[in-house]
């Protein structure tokens, strides 16, 4: 397995994919089994064309990618300007299934995991793909396709990114093999000699203690060890040093552990916005559903936290010894992150460069992220999600 990336900060949309490809090719004449392109909005008017010169100069197999408010290629991040990226995968052993869907086209949630394979045409079960997953923010939630996946592959990994760049609907795109779609979600399926490894790096730190949740109705979030949620915010304030509560004023979120029922003890948490407060009836507005008994934790978050968060995150998995070498990586980041919130540029890509090793890396600053917390996947926000790319066997 080998992967390659290249990065072109040229204007014209033409110009920037002979870069690319032009790049890809100085190190090998092979056509690439799969290849990932994304593109800054700058290129909008040109987003239909931009496969036709990809596939005359690189022949690429597969096609995925989308439109990106930031391009992640060649080990660094474009933000704010001109931007196209691209990663070539050479793949042997390995299959490859893209699929499209449409909101409408999905199963029903009541449908057997038989009807979810055959949606993204990996009908033997058996193979446990992995999945790389895309969709457009305006026509697609996506987490109405990865419950059906997860309950369809359990233990596979699915991981991705929302498209961003266009302020409205139809004006992202979607790319996959020829095609380029404005709604929807693309992606494909891996299967064979070929693994991707998840981190998910959501960047907030846990404040006071666990709670449980004693009183709720869907997302509202009424009682927690039968206080008020309100009276929970305030208890937590007074334990909180000076520049955590002034912090907590516009960074606080609420961890929702992965496992909805069960124990105090040291989890994973999704972490979610806290969308709204009712001071009269003192409970919290909450960027999910809810259970009754469920275990939260308040979490803050910063730019400090962010980049431990993530630190930790990569030496461990760095430390975890893979059964086999990784050979690349996809990276998926909020729009949120980047040098709006470090102040420099490149910040999770050397980051993970570092940790992790001197490996080709691609991907784009996102309107939400696709990965896995707690054995279920999910859509984030303000979250680094990595795919690491590896063989199976050596």
């Amino acid at each position: 397995m080998r992967w390659v990336s290249a990065l072109s900060l040229k204007t014209n949309a033409e110009e920037a994919v002979r870069e690319c490809a032009s790049a890809i090719r100085d190190q090998t004449d092979a056509a690439p089994d799969l290849a990932f392109l994304f593109v800054s909005p700058h290129f909008a008017r040109e987003y239909a064309d931009i496969p036709k010169p990809l596939q005359r100069l690189l022949r690429p197999k597969h096609l995925l990618g989308c439109s990106a408010g930031g391009v992640i290629a060649g080990g660094k991040e474009a933000e704010d300007r001109a931007a196209l990226g691209l990663m070539a995968g050479y793949l042997p052993g390995a299959t490859l299934t893209p699929f499209h869907v449409e909101a409408n086209g999905l199963p029903d949630m009541d449908a057997p995991p038989k009807a979810w394979a055959e949606l993204v045409g990996v009908t033997d079960r058996s193979l446990k793909p992995s999945f790389v997953l895309l969709g457009d923010p305006f026509s697609f939630n996506p987490e109405s396709l990865t419950v059906g996946l997860d309950y369809a592959f359990p233990g596979s990994v699915k991981i991705g990114g929302l498209a961003s760049g266009a302020a409205r609907p139809g004006g992202n795109v979607l790319y996959l093999d020829g095609e380029a779609h404005r709604s929807g979600a693309a992606g494909i399926a891996l299967t064979g000699n070929v693994t991707i490894d998840p981190i998910v790096a959501q960047g907030c730190r846990p404040v006071g203690k666990p709670l449980k949740i004693t009183a709720c109705e869907d997302n509202q979030l009424l009682e927690l060890d039968d206080k008020t949620a309100l009276e929970a915010v305030e208890a937590l304030l007074e334990t909180l040093p000076e520049k955590d509560q002034e912090l907590a004023r516009t960074s606080l979120f609420l961890g929702v552990r992965a496992t909805p029922l069960g124990g105090e003890e040291a989890c994973d948490y999704l972490i979610r916005n806290i969308i709204g407060l009712d001071p009269h009836r003192g409970t919290l507005s909450i960027g999910a559903m809810l259970r009754l008994g469920q275990f939260v934790q308040f979490h803050l978050r910063d730019k400090r936290t962010s980049a431990e968060d993530l630190r930790q995150r990569l030496e461990q998995y760095a430390g975890s010894k893979p059964l086999t070498q990784p050979r690349g990586a996809l990276l998926f980041s909020c729009l949120g992150r980047g040098e709006h919130l470090y102040g420099v540029a490149n910040h999770d890509t050397d980051a993970f460069l570092k940790s992790v090793g001197q490996l080709p890396i691609s991907g784009f600053f996102s309107n939400g992220e696709i990965g896995p917390v707690g054995g279920a996947t999910y859509l984030h926000g303000y979250t680094s999600c990595f795919g690491i790319l590896r063989p199976v066997t050596a």
